[in-house]
This record gives structure tokens, sequence and C-alpha cells, in this order.
């Protein structure tokens, strides 16, 4: 175990100090995507077998008014169901612009030694440059995965709103 969190600590420190708020944000990425899977399995359902009772036990399903309400539980339960997406997308956006920071700051790494040593020194350069690229990597690896979940995340919300607005059926 002390192994593993010690190859961690070498990695982060080899990445720069970029790879901290990478890390971070692929943290809260995580948490908010769960919470939102948590929700959409385990919380709506519940959420609308209510709405769907509710509407079903009124006497007005036809009028002007009706239509009114209903329109406002569909568009209630859209925002309920899309609390944390644009938090999702703003993250996913991050991180390669975090990646993109930690190549930067290493890049100038190695403008800093090329200028003391010169170009002879190829080794104290690969260090440079290998600082560089990790963040890189880290930012898209948080991203790529972040898009495949935002993307399947906004493909349940659609058919749920489409399951709702089935079931709340005018008359």
């Amino acid at each position: 175990m002390y192994e593993q969190l010690d190859g961690m600590l070498r990695f982060l420190e080899t990445g720069g100090p970029v790879l901290w708020p990478i890390g971070g944000t692929a943290f809260i990425l995580g948490a908010i995507i769960i919470e939102r899977y948590w929700y959409f399995q385990l919380d709506f359902p519940h959420k609308m077998a209510c709405l769907v009772s509710q509407w079903k036990n009124r006497s007005d399903q036809s009028s002007w008014c009706a239509v009114q309400i209903r329109e406002a539980m569909i568009s209630e339960t859209k925002v309920s169901l899309n609390r944390g997406m644009l938090l999702i997308k703003i993250l996913i956006a991050l991180c390669p612009m975090l990646g993109l920071l930690g190549t930067v700051t290493g890049m100038m790494g190695v403008f800093d030694v090329m200028a003391i040593l010169g170009t002879g020194n190829a080794r104290a350069m690969a260090s440079g440059i290998h600082q560089a690229i990790i963040p890189t990597m880290a930012g898209m690896i948080v991203a790529l995965p972040g898009l495949y979940f935002n993307a399947t995340l906004q493909r349940k919300l659609e058919r749920r709103v489409e399951k709702l607005t089935h079931h709340l059926v005018l008359i």
C-alpha cells in the first residue's frame, strides 16, 4: 500500500504542481457523476411515480389550466434532472485547459534549463519535456471519460423526460 502511495506521489511530483488541480477536478467530477447516476437510478423513479400519481388523481386533465400544470410539472422535472449537468460540462472543459497550463509551465522549465545549461544537456531538457507532457495526458485522461459519462447522463435525462411526458396524458 505504501509503495502505491509513494508511486502516486512521485507521479504527482514528476508532473508538476498542475496535477494537483487536475486531480481535484477529477475527484469533484467523479463525485457529481456518481450523484447524478444515483439520482437517476434511485431517487427519480420515486419522484416520477409521485408526479404520475398526482396527475392521475386530478379530476381535470384537459383544460387550459391542466395543460399549464402539466407543463410546469415537466419543466420542474427537467430542472431537477439537469441539476449538476452544467458543472459536469464545465469541469470536463477545464481538465484539458489545466493540462495545457501544465504543458506551458513544463516548457518554461525546459527553456530555463536551456538558458542555464545550453542545448547540450539533453537529459535536463528531457526531464522538463516529460514534466510538460504528463499534465496534458492527465487532463485528457480525466476529460475523455467525462465526455462519455456526460453523453450517457444526457441520454438518460432525455429518456426520463420523454417517459414522464408520455405518462402525463392529456384527456
